[in-house]
């Protein structure tokens, strides 16, 4: 897989040492002389150029990337990259740092952002889901479809506790994507019981979190128990 990584200071570069490391091809572009540090991510390739003009992304063959990154401290920088990228060039896959959470409801398809990773935002997720049980916790929005990557982490008194996987009446538009039980991570066959202390993500529409949340975190009746 090809990416472009427009943006390379510390978490350019960090997306890129991680890309190589799994194989992919890694273009880093910048338009600050300083911020091209080859012997940083030697494997990488650079282009000193400013990705939100045209031209500078024609030498880059946008074209033939299947996916582009967003990755600058400005988020004005990172709309204008994202939208050049999927309207200019056609490439599959945009994803888009944001650095200011208030801007956040701009990136959007609208924009040509399929992904957008808020870094306050995703800090301050993970943060409520190691502490919340039983609640919602919102890890990533993506764009297209109006989805998002949701965590819960289903609390002892839970109906669905001691439930088969296949045995529960999902909500529609959502997605049971993986189950961590302590250190293992499970892939969510119809057969599968959920248990107590099970994080459990799912991939959801909006519209559904809440449904989802009354789901899993139901309590049995007296009658029930």
């Amino acid at each position: 897989m090809r990416v472009s990584i427009a943006g390379a200071g510390a978490v350019g570069r960090s997306i890129a040492a991680e890309l190589l490391e799994n194989g992919h091809e890694v273009l880093l572009i910048d338009k600050a002389p300083t911020a091209i540090s080859v012997e940083r991510v030697p494997m990488a390739e650079w282009l000193l150029a400013d990705a939100c003009e045209i031209t500078s992304l024609d030498e880059a063959a946008l074209q033939r990337c299947n996916v582009v990154i967003a990755a600058t401290g400005d988020d004005k920088v990172n709309l204008v990259v994202s939208l050049l990228a999927k309207t200019e060039y056609g490439v599959p896959r945009v994803v888009a740092r944001v650095n200011n959470p208030k801007n956040e409801w701009l990136f959007n398809e609208s924009w040509g952002v399929d992904v957008a990773v808020s870094t306050p935002r995703l800090m301050s997720a993970l943060v409520e889901e190691a502490v919340s049980v039983g609640d919602l916790v919102r890890l990533l929005r993506f764009s297209h479809g109006d989805a998002n990557l949701v965590e819960l982490t289903l609390p002892p008194e839970s109906a669905l506790a001691g439930i088969r996987v296949g045995d529960v009446a999902w909500p529609s538009d959502t997605s049971l994507v993986t189950i961590i039980r302590g250190t293992r991570v499970l892939t969510p066959s119809p057969e599968e019981s959920l248990e107590a202390g099970d994080e459990l993500l799912f991939v959801a529409a909006q519209a559904r979190e809440e449904q989802l949340e009354d789901l899993l975190s139901v309590r049995r009746s007296p009658e029930e128990s």
